[in-house]
């Protein structure tokens, strides 16, 4: 079954660090642009960071800009979001997103929440909180 699955959620302090993983099932994501993005209540999902294939060039919206870094390790078919500084504000479900590089596009322009992926994961929840 073709899936998406994101792990490493949870409660943390605000300053605190967590890592999230998206793991690719019955794909891999070698030849696959990977987006994060996370929704909070009542709020609109936003994109939070993308990275594409061939030159793994990255995007960060200005919110977490020099606190998250996006990575990417073809060999265990995962893609990270390092979190780092968390504050209350980046309380959400954090999805990644995968989509088939066809074309040419920029990370910008997969962090546009207009952007047609192939593939969403369930999410995680991030709750920061003292």
């Amino acid at each position: 079954q073709v899936q998406l699955v994101e792990s490493g959620g949870g409660l943390v302090q605000p300053g605190g660090s967590l890592r999230l993983s998206c793991v690719a099932s019955a794909f891999t994501l070698d030849n696959y642009r990977i987006g994060w993005f996370r929704q909070a209540p009542g709020k609109e999902r936003e994109g939070v960071s993308c990275i594409t294939t061939s030159d793994e060039s990255t995007y960060y919206a200005d919110s977490v800009k020099g606190r998250f870094t996006i990575s990417r390790d073809n060999a265990k078919n995962t893609v990270y979001l390092q979190m780092n500084s968390l504050k209350p504000e980046d309380t959400a479900v954090y999805y990644c997103a995968a989509d088939l590089a066809l074309g040419i596009t920029t990370a910008q322009d997969m962090c546009n929440t207009n952007y047609e992926y192939d593939y969403f994961g369930q999410g995680t929840q991030v709750t920061v909180s003292s």
